[in-house]
């Protein structure tokens, strides 16, 4: 048994105020309205292996409303795509039509890069 440790999980020095602090460690995200929100939106292929993928950036929103409307813009695009942080990406080059999407939905939205 020479060099086994056990684990020490869930071994805590310290704790204030009660066992469920699950609330205060989850990151605030302001959940703001479409108009006061600046979205860019580009398309790169950069580590992806060549394929072309549509990135969506600026979102101040929390992880339902995101998931939400990450479905309503693949619906739109007939394409998959994922959250990644703050930011979305769709499969495929949709620029144009994020864009009109976008803006029909009341974010303000433009398209950088080439």
């Amino acid at each position: 048994m020479a060099g086994k440790r056990k684990s020490k999980q869930n071994q805590m020095a310290y704790q204030e105020f009660g066992a469920d602090n699950s609330q205060a460690l989850q990151r605030g995200v302001p959940d703001l309205p479409p108009n006061q929100q600046d979205l860019r939106i580009q398309a790169t292929r950069s580590g992806r292996k060549g394929k072309t993928v549509t990135i969506i950036t600026g979102l101040q929103h929390n992880p339902e409303t995101l998931t939400k409307l990450l479905k309503k813009l693949k619906s739109q695009c007939g394409s998959g795509g994922t959250v990644k942080e703050n930011t979305l990406e769709i499969q495929g080059d949709h620029k144009q039509k994020l864009l009109e999407v976008l803006t029909k939905l009341g974010y303000k939205a433009k398209v950088s890069g080439g």
